[in-house]
């Protein structure tokens, strides 16, 4: 069996060597709230680092993210160990800026507990709440911190209470903090533990014990009182009630032992007062998280298949010994040192210079192929702060990065290559703000396309494709932050500058009328000529019809070997337009006559005759531009709900009906032109303040306004 005793420290970065010495938390909340600057003040505290200073978030699987500098936001998921009462204590950091969902999502899946980090001054928003539902749906334990208190606009108490609002009656804050003076001079004093007592003064700036003075131990009677009962209440004693009741005086160590046990159920949830910045309440966090959180051991391995199909493998466990399960959950594409993988292992022992089975399925449809293979890891990495260092081996339970997998990509299970296991990805959100990508010069068009595959295989929330139809080079991301980041990649670390350009929606013509063409294509020009004559008649159909090709060729006027050459330039015709350069669907044309020349006539004069005789016709009636419509679903909070409606009213949108959901929200689906949403991703946001979500989906093509037909028409011919 392998050791107990506690993690080792092998140089900067700590070492567990079983599950039952490792947590691993991840600080979700709101951009702004701190949880970068919190983990800066735990590592400091635990003795991680020498001094508190900027935080080089992004830094922690492998080299310094320098885009994060630059744009001053944190944008990756990375990882801080820490070490307290003999744990390792994995800190992932993640983004709080809507556009990283993402990363948030694959910090969850690393994690096996969730401190939601609120700032004093600001609150909660309707993301954090959204997220707290996200999180209680999968049962992970939670805990609150609320940063900034030591700002002269923090309201504590308030924040206190909009988070009992919108989490739940099972918040309760744990500590009281002191107060002395009013507003900008207003300070942070101490701080006291409602159920110990304990009272740390942090008036000098360094934490000593203290008795609690008498006007804050009688403020905080009601509130200790109200702790002790919920602790009761999720308690697995059954006599503490009764006990209580009767006026028994508990035992705080009991307690406190419930209240631990209640937060590692998921029951509980603490409320923990800090000033990252002062160090308050850092300490008494850093003594929480290994109590409160829960041991990999405690908490169940995801739900894993045979990676060649059939029903789940039963048995799986975090145990060191077990057979080998682990995912990536981050990826990091350098042109130097390669990629570099973010693996959670919660099953087996990950050793380095030993082959793995990789498998990554399900993702086909955002451009990631399913792919199942053999490949020989490289060094395995212990991140620590922005610096990383090589370890023998990473036990079940903890986190690493891993070096050189060159086909793994983010979501892939890797697993004994004699027992190949596959975890089915956790949910992505859908990348929905699409732009035009081009190349800005001929060299960057050379490396253009090997750096965006680079780019979206660490990024499943990317997603890149060449648009059939209008052959522009597309780029689906997040939001316009989201954007940002990926055309800062491309530029700082593949070295290739690109352009976005005006996206165009693949609109469509159609007859809106009968007619009749002729195509006459007669050349001599000495030796064998071309001659192909035909005559038809073209008839609008509905939507989604495509092309009906009729022969009622009588006589042979036109020989049998050449009907299908006129079928076959109609349809090249349809693809290219006939007059405004989109293609042309939904019509009958029937062939019925026409006249061919026993030594001039071939497959391509008659090619040509029908690509001729169907331009003839549409000079000779009134055309229809068509747009695409999506079906749109739009899941918006109630208070809402009439702007979303009214806004996509404006978009010439169609409400076509309203369903009410949990929580407070409702779903309204429209059918929506997709010239109007392009950029709907950024309005809904703005609509609705963070916490409007929408999917679209293709419906079908409708004919396009009048006056904005005329407008893409010219803007076609202007491009030609």
């Amino acid at each position: 069996m392998a050791d107990k005793s506690g993690p080792a420290t092998t140089g900067r970065a700590p070492r567990a060597d079983h599950p039952a010495q490792i947590r691993n938390v991840v600080l979700v909340g709101p951009s702004g709230a701190g949880k970068t600057t919190l983990i800066e003040a735990l590592l400091h505290a635990s003795g991680a680092t020498s001094r508190m200073g900027r935080v080089e978030e992004g830094t922690t699987v492998s080299d310094y993210d320098d885009v994060e500098v630059r744009q001053k936001r944190s944008v990756n998921l990375s990882v801080a160990p820490v070490v307290s009462a003999g744990v390792k204590v994995n800190l992932l950091d993640t983004p709080g800026y809507a556009d990283f969902v993402g990363d948030l999502r694959a910090g969850l899946r690393a994690a096996d507990a969730a401190l939601f980090v609120v700032s004093a001054v600001d609150g909660i928003d309707g993301r954090t709440r959204l997220l707290w539902e996200e999180c209680a749906s999968i049962g992970i334990p939670r805990a609150v911190a609320v940063s900034k208190i030591d700002h002269h606009r923090a309201d504590v108490d308030g924040v206190v209470e909009q988070c009992r609002a919108a989490f739940g009656e099972n918040v309760l804050p744990a500590y009281v903090p002191e107060f002395a003076g009013d507003g900008e001079k207003r300070t942070v004093q101490g701080l006291m533990g409602l159920i110990s007592g304990r009272y740390h003064d942090y008036s000098d700036g360094t934490r000593t014990e203290a008795e609690p003075p008498r006007d804050l131990a009688e403020l905080a009677e009601p509130m200790r009182d109200a702790l002790i009962e919920g602790v009761i209440q999720e308690s697995e004693d059954e006599t503490l009630m009764d006990r209580y009741m009767e006026g028994e005086e508990l035992d705080p160590a009991m307690l406190i032992t419930d209240l631990e046990a209640a937060v590692a159920r998921a029951g509980f949830y603490p409320v923990l007062a800090v000033s990252a910045l002062r160090g308050v309440g850092v300490a008494e966090l850093l003594e929480e998280l290994p109590r409160a959180t829960p041991a990999p051991t405690e908490r169940p391995v995801p739900e894993v298949t045979a990676a060649a199909g059939g029903g789940t493998v039963p048995g799986l466990s975090c145990d060191p010994d077990g057979a080998l399960l682990a995912e990536v959950v981050k990826t990091i594409s350098d042109p130097y040192v390669g990629r570099v993988s973010l693996v959670r292992v919660f099953s087996g022992t990950l050793r380095p210079d030993t082959v793995v089975h990789v498998c990554g399925q399900g993702l086909a449809e955002r451009g990631h192929e399913d792919h199942d293979v053999d490949e020989r890891i490289g060094a395995l990495l212990a991140p620590s702060g922005k610096h990383s260092e090589p370890v023998g081996e990473i036990v079940a339970g903890d986190v690493c990065a891993v070096a050189k997998l060159t086909r793994a990509e983010t979501g892939d299970t890797l697993s004994a290559k004699e027992r190949p296991l596959r975890m089915p990805p956790w949910t992505f959100p859908d990348p929905l703000l699409p732009v035009a990508l081009r190349a800005a010069s001929k060299s960057d068009e050379d490396k253009l396309a090997q750096a965006i595959s680079r780019l979206a295989s660490e990024d499943v929330t990317l997603r890149v494709e060449v648009n059939p139809e209008t052959h522009q080079l597309v780029l689906w991301c997040m939001g316009e932050a989201h954007l940002d980041l990926a055309l800062d990649r491309l530029s700082s670390r593949y070295g290739v500058a690109v352009e976005t350009g005006e996206l165009r929606v693949p609109l469509r013509e159609t007859f809106a009328e009968p007619a009749e063409g002729m195509g006459r294509n007669v050349k001599q020009s000495g030796g064998h000529g071309e001659y192909g004559v035909c005559h038809i008649q073209v008839e609008p159909l509905p939507s989604g019809a495509g092309l009906e090709f009729v022969d009622k060729i009588v006589g042979g006027v036109v020989p049998r070997q050449f009907i299908p050459s006129v079928e076959k330039g109609i349809r090249s015709q349809m693809e290219s337009g006939v007059q405004s350069g989109y293609p042309l669907v939904d019509i009958r044309v029937t062939l019925y006559d026409g006249k061919a020349h026993s030594v001039d006539s071939s497959d391509m004069a008659f090619q040509k005759a029908g690509r001729l005789a169907l331009k003839n016709a549409a000079e000779k009636c009134r055309l229809s531009m068509l747009e695409p419509l999506d079906e749109v679903a739009v899941l918006v909070a109630d208070e809402y709900m009439g702007a979303v409606m009214s806004d996509l009213s404006a978009r010439r949108g169609r409400v076509i009906g309203t369903e009410p959901m949990a929580d407070g929200r409702t779903m309204v689906r429209a059918e929506v032109p997709q010239l109007e949403i392009i950029r709907y991703a950024v309005d809904l946001r703005s609509l609705s303040h963070g916490t409007g979500t929408f999917t679209r989906s293709y419906l079908r093509h409708e004919p396009l306004p009048a006056q904005l037909a005329e407008k893409y028409t010219q803007e076609m011919a202007g491009s030609a």
